[in-house]
Formats: structure tokens, C-alpha cells, sequence
């Protein structure tokens, strides 16, 4: 049985590729696409379709929808999301497969055997009932990464995104700090970052670092009328404010306290 993993963040693409390996013994990966395009020029130019894909939500150039309204699927799709409540929701009245990160072995087996059913029944697969499941989360006003899967040392950890204090890069890499002083390595850019995160909680002062509300202890004026924040936790990484966000910034400071 063949597999193609949709997948962005490289930690959970290896994560899932050694669940399916370890797992199930008829499975092999065809294929591990992260983003719309790759995905799309791999299903165009195949010659060994997959028999099951699983998609996670988010992805590096957008959301998967653009998948569906560029391509036809052939198999069944097993939807993996960090969206533990409206997307939820929108796959389970539609009776769609999904799995919720972190990825369980039981919810693996559970929604591989459901696949499984489908292709030996022959039985249609419900693209339509996927299309408006995936329709109704894009007008969602909640659609933003509620966590992030990430890798410390030989571990795999999940961060809550209310447990975040603020985004930055160095060097060429990309750190997540929490509120609790851990700092973690990501496998994606600030860019692609800020793209999950909700406009109300997080600010991006500059081209190196996106900040969390509940991060800023202080906020002092500068020379040049550039705004400097002082961070919990500490760090010694530049806070200050790009002067061309400085305006939105303060705007945006003060809606926060409301």
C-alpha cells in the first residue's frame, strides 16, 4: 500500500513516515510533499499513486485547500491538524478521517483501518464532504496554529501556542522561546511562522522577531522615536521595534490591554 505524507514541519514528517514504518509492514512511503505546489506536481506526475494520503492542514506556501481546487484526489485522505476544535468538528460531521497532533498509534491504526475498509469495499470516497469541511475551516476566524511540534535534543515536544513567548532568528535559524525560559530549534522561517498566528496575540516588530503580548514588560522610547521592549523572559536577542511598525505597533499594544 502506497503513502503520501503532506507534510511542512520535517520533525512531524519523520515522526509519522517511522509510525507508518514500524506499524504497518504492507506500507511505503511513494512520496513527502510540504507544501501545495510540490504536492500538486507530485500527483500530476506520479506513476505510483498513492493508495492513502495523509495532509496535514497547514503548509509551507498556504492551507491545502488549494490542493483540492487544483487537482483531483484519488484516495482516501487522512486530514492531520493541531486544530483540536473547530477543525475537529467541521471533519467529524462530515465524517472525515483526521488526525490530531500529536499522533497517537491508536488514532493511526484507527483512521489506516478505515482507509483500508474504503478500498476493499471499493467504496466512493466523500472529495465533496472534504471540500466543505475543509470550506467551512478557511472562513473560521480561529484558524491559527493553537501548537507546534518540535524537536529538543532526541525528543519530539509539543508547545502550546498560548505557552509562547515570542519568535526570533539567529544566525540563519529560527528559535521559539516560552514563557517559561525553554528555547527551542524550528524547522521553518519567521515568515512561514507568523502565518499561523493569531494577528491579536502577536506582533512581528521586525524582520527578526515576532512577539507575543504577554511578553512585553516594558516599552522605552529611543532616539529617532524607535521603541525598544524590554522581554520576559530576558533575552538578549533586539527588541526594538522596526521604525516603519511603530505606529501599527502601538496600535496594536493598546488594543491588547482592553
Amino acid at each position: 500500500m502506497n503513502v503520501l505524507i503532506v507534510e511542512d514541519e520535517l520533525v512531524a514528517q519523520n515522526a509519522l513516515a517511522r509510525m507508518l514504518e514500524k506499524n504497518f509492514s504492507d506500507m511505503t512511503i511513494c512520496g513527502v510533499s510540504d507544501s501545495v505546489r510540490s504536492t500538486i506536481e507530485f500527483l500530476e506526475n506520479t506513476s505510483t499513486y498513492p493508495d492513502i494520503i495523509f495532509m496535514d492542514v497547514e503548509l509551507s506556501d498556504g492551507r491545502c485547500f488549494e490542493i483540492f481546487e487544483q487537482v483531483e484526489i484519488k484516495a482516501p485522505v487522512v486530514m492531520v491538524t493541531a486544530y483540536d476544535n473547530y477543525a475537529v468538528n467541521a471533519f467529524n460531521v462530515n465524517s472525515i478521517d483526521y488526525l490530531l497532533k500529536p499522533i497517537s498509534v491508536s488514532d493511526l491504526q484507527r483512521a489506516v483501518e478505515r482507509c483500508r475498509k474504503r478500498i476493499i469495499q471499493s467504496a466512493p470516497y466523500d472529495i465533496e464532504a472534504l471540500r466543505g469541511a475543509l470550506a467551512g475551516m478557511q472562513q473560521s476566524t480561529q484558524s491559527y496554529k493553537q501548537r507546534h511540534l518540535l524537536r529538543y535534543n532526541d525528543k519530539i515536544v509539543m508547545v502550546e501556542t498560548a505557552n509562547i513567548a515570542y519568535f526570533y532568528s539567529e544566525e540563519g535559524s529560527t528559535y521559539l522561546m516560552t514563557l517559561s525560559g525553554e528555547s527551542y530549534l524550528m524547522d521553518v522561517s519567521l515568515d512561514v511562522v507568523s502565518k499561523d498566528l493569531n494577528p491579536a496575540r502577536f506582533f512581528r516588530i521586525s524582520r527578526s522577531c515576532i512577539v507575543s503580548s504577554v511578553s512585553i514588560g516594558q516599552v522605552v522610547k529611543k532616539m529617532g522615536n524607535r521603541l525598544k521592549l524590554t522581554l520576559k523572559p530576558a533575552s538578549n536577542i533586539d527588541s526594538f521595534v522596526s521604525r516603519a511598525k511603530t505606529a501599527d505597533f502601538m496600535e496594536w499594544l493598546e488594543k491588547c490591554s482592553m
